[in-house]
């Protein structure tokens, strides 16, 4: 079931009371886990894993305590996946962009327009598309969980010096993108600056103008405050993002078979709900984010497409993904390139 942003909100707070008025008990637990993840505590994200770390300890007996540390707490993203990679932490909801930096594959899903509808990212994620992302992830040293969750189709937002209407007023726009190639590579293919700069040090770059806008679902905008230093924003949809649940591989090896498979459902049912909550969230955010000074419009996206099309952007990519991942991706998108 969905919840509201107000249940949302009320949800956070209950969830960490909990955690907070039960951590003596962890005392006695076999398992002490770790899990790192950047959003808000206020987040859907946020909420969903610290409901599920709480069923898992109920169900576990009290034998497996997982915490969740929010807000990059940490460390930035690239950190934080070289401490789940090195055992410094054993859990990390990984951002699909950071995780590409590691595996390339887990990029596949966010090739710009690619996704048209969250119909076609859920057959995709839940089918072949995912299957080929996580059989990759397995093969660089860590375990994802099953089901993927949501990130949000990503918008752009700048400020006030600058209002996004086509492609023409991104050329030279210095713009914020996660520390991934991807999603370089797109907006570079448009004419713009891109910078890769970790999600933790956003706001005070944005605050700072070392960038002019960045780009990002619009729950990351609300929860993240990024309308305190952002004056407009354009809704692209230029590319869809998630997270994966991500262990480290010898942590999870020394969980008793019946542990384990308390944790992995309990992740892949929070994950489930996560989305619907995001997409609940999201039907509400504009309203919300405008009440708050933002300006939003709605540009063309077919020159945009238009313009990677132009830039080899498409073909690059197909070649880097290679034939097979791509004409999985094709199934669910129609042709790309």
């Amino acid at each position: 079931m969905a919840i509201t942003r107000r249940g949302l909100l009320g949800a956070a707070s209950a969830a960490w009371a909990t955690t907070v008025f039960t951590r003596p008990a962890s005392a006695a637990a076999e398992f002490e886990f770790k899990l790192g993840v950047n959003t808000p505590d206020t987040h859907p994200l946020t909420v969903r894993l610290t409901e599920a770390v709480r069923a898992i300890g109920a169900q576990s007996s009290g034998r497996l305590n997982v915490t969740v540390f929010p807000n990059s707490q940490l460390g930035g993203d690239p950190e934080m996946l070289s401490q789940v990679r090195a055992g410094g932490i054993e859990l990390l909801a990984a951002p699909s962009m950071t995780l590409s930096t590691l595996v390339p594959l887990s990029g596949l899903p966010s090739v710009g327009f690619a996704f048209q509808s969250y119909d076609q990212v859920w057959a995709a994620m839940d089918g072949g598309v995912g299957d080929v992302v996580r059989d990759a992830i397995g093969k660089a040293g860590v375990v994802p969980m099953k089901k993927m969750w949501d990130n949000g189709f990503r918008q752009i937002t700048s400020s006030s010096s600058r209002q996004l209407n086509g492609v023409e007023d991104l050329r030279g726009f210095k713009i914020r993108v996660p520390v991934t190639a991807l999603l370089t590579s797109l907006f570079s293919g448009l004419g713009a600056l891109p910078s890769s700069i970790s999600y933790s040090e956003l706001y005070s770059a944005l605050q700072t103008h070392i960038v002019e806008g960045q780009e990002n679902p619009l729950a990351q905008v609300s929860t993240g405050k990024l309308y305190e230093v952002q004056k407009y924003c354009a809704l692209s949809n230029h590319c869809w993002s998630g997270y994966w649940v991500i262990a480290n591989r010898r942590a999870l090896a020394a969980l008793p078979a019946d542990l384990l498979e308390i944790l992995k459902s309990n992740f892949d049912a929070a994950a489930v709900r996560e989305r619907a909550d995001l997409l609940e969230m999201d039907h509400s955010l504009q309203a919300e984010l405008t009440a708050k000074g933002m300006i939003f419009n709605k540009p063309d996206p077919v020159q945009f497409r238009a313009a990677l099309v132009n830039a080899g952007f498409y073909t690059q990519w197909q070649k880097t993904y290679g034939a097979e991942a791509w004409a999985q991706l094709e199934k669910y998108t129609g042709r790309l390139a």
